[in-house]
């Protein structure tokens, strides 16, 4: 695990970002800081499994009920679950991590159908990731 950032001093969940758009929402099920989070129920938000359509990071780690603070849109630090390239997309990627979203090919000429899913970019990556549990910046913009 290396911090790839350049700012040791800042954990998962937290940014620099002065220009952040951070919301408030009911936490369905305890969060920790730093998780990718997903709208599990009208105004609720729980932990991202991964693969799913996670809105932006938890700033807090709550508990069932409190108030979790998600940065929805801004700069923040997070905690990658494997080799992410700069510049590329990503998405949750479940254990509180994020992976690097794969763009899916597309057959314009043939009869395959396809599911491309839109939502499920959570934002891009600022830098690098070479391993599991790196910390990176990720641009949140959904």
């Amino acid at each position: 695990m290396a911090d790839k950032t350049g700012k040791p001093w800042m954990a998962a969940g937290e940014t620099d970002d002065p220009n952040a758009v951070i919301e408030t929402f009911e936490a369905a099920a305890a969060i920790t800081k730093g998780s990718p989070v997903y709208l599990s129920a009208d105004d609720k938000v729980s932990p991202s499994p991964g693969g799913d359509d996670a809105i932006g990071v938890a700033l807090k780690t709550v508990v069932q009920g409190q108030p979790c603070p998600v940065l929805i849109r801004g700069r923040v630090k997070v905690t990658a679950a494997g080799a992410i390239a700069r510049g590329k997309a990503v998405c949750s990627a479940g254990n509180n991590k994020v992976t690097q979203l794969v763009d899916q090919p597309v057959n314009e000429a043939g009869s395959a159908t396809y599911t491309i899913f839109y939502n499920r970019k959570l934002g891009t990556a600022l830098e690098s990731a070479s391993a599991d549990g790196d910390l990176i910046f990720i641009y949140v913009d959904k």
